[in-house]
């Protein structure tokens, strides 16, 4: 029914390894064997390949299949501190690829505690579902696509959204795809946070999204806190980890599976998370899956 679809380099590797574990941990065993995950990368080796192809199955999912391919040739990387453009990759998902109804695009980087299919439920054919950023709340009130705001002043305060998670009818890629190239093309001056606000400027000029419940894509932000108090003021809700979110994110450049991470609760659950996910590698076989710089 629905494919997982994952974009992974050789930096995400092992991340993306745990994310693959995560994801069939939130899932029954039926919902599993006919379920699907799709990869795109960039640089991958075959072996790499076969490792992730050889998790999926022994963690029971019944399809796997991994491509290599560029990003679109329009893609701009305005902020590269900690982000590659396999970012971009999540817009060259394909119908012939996915071979499932639906899509359900899943960044790397996060710690998966539930079943993340259910927003498919109520999702229109010509909708993207999609969280809230809850650093960037609502446009012209954030960094996020500057100056569009004072451009289209009927845009400012409409919500600004997370690109992280997506949900999305497969029929509906080549047209997200379009609408994005479209907006990096036009829209070039606006774009702050590279393939995020190309995306947000298209979903607030075609209206189809979805908003979908925080709790599928919360952000970690305890990390922050331990440097600084600057998310209290972008931040509306309690900043306790959230023990009911279904997935939780690290955004940002501190990521948990290194050690110059600050050690916050939600950090020490992805450890152990991690850890379990690389005793299932080891039975595998595969050696040299340990993260660089890992705690």
């Amino acid at each position: 029914m629905y494919a997982f679809g994952l974009c992974i380099d050789q930096h995400y590797l092992v991340p993306g390894l745990a994310t693959l574990a995560g994801l069939a941990d939130g899932l029954s065993l039926a919902a599993r064997r006919s379920g699907a995950v799709r990869v795109l990368t960039l640089d991958l080796t075959p072996a790499q390949a076969l490792l992730l192809s050889d998790l999926a199955k022994r963690v029971g999912f019944g399809s796997f299949d991994l491509r290599h391919c560029s990003p679109m040739r329009t893609s701009r990387m305005a902020d590269a501190s900690y982000i590659t453009v396999t970012t971009y990759l999540r817009f060259e998902f394909t119908p012939g690829f996915v071979r499932r109804p639906y899509l359900i695009y899943v960044d790397a980087d996060v710690l998966v505690r539930g079943d993340i299919s259910d927003p498919l439920d109520p999702l229109e054919p010509d909708e993207t579902g999609a969280v809230r950023d809850e650093f960037n709340p609502a446009v012209g009130a954030c960094p996020a696509l500057p100056g569009a705001a004072e451009r289209w002043p009927q845009l400012r305060g409409r919500p600004y959204y997370n690109a992280g998670v997506l949900w999305t009818h497969t029929s509906r890629l080549p047209t997200v795809r379009k609408g994005v190239e479209q907006a990096l093309v036009h829209g070039r001056r606006h774009i702050l946070h590279n393939d995020q606000d190309a995306l947000n400027l298209w979903l607030l000029h075609s209206g189809r999204v979805r908003p979908v419940g925080a709790g599928f894509n919360r952000f970690e932000t305890s990390r922050f806190l331990e440097r600084g108090n600057w998310v209290r003021r972008v931040v509306t809700r309690s900043l306790r980890p959230d023990r009911n979110a279904a997935l939780v994110h690290f955004v940002g450049p501190e990521k948990p599976w290194r050690a110059d991470c600050p050690g916050t609760e939600d950090v020490a659950e992805y450890r152990r998370h991690m850890s379990r996910t690389l005793r299932h590698v080891r039975r595998l076989g595969a050696v040299g899956t340990e993260p660089a710089g890992a705690w």
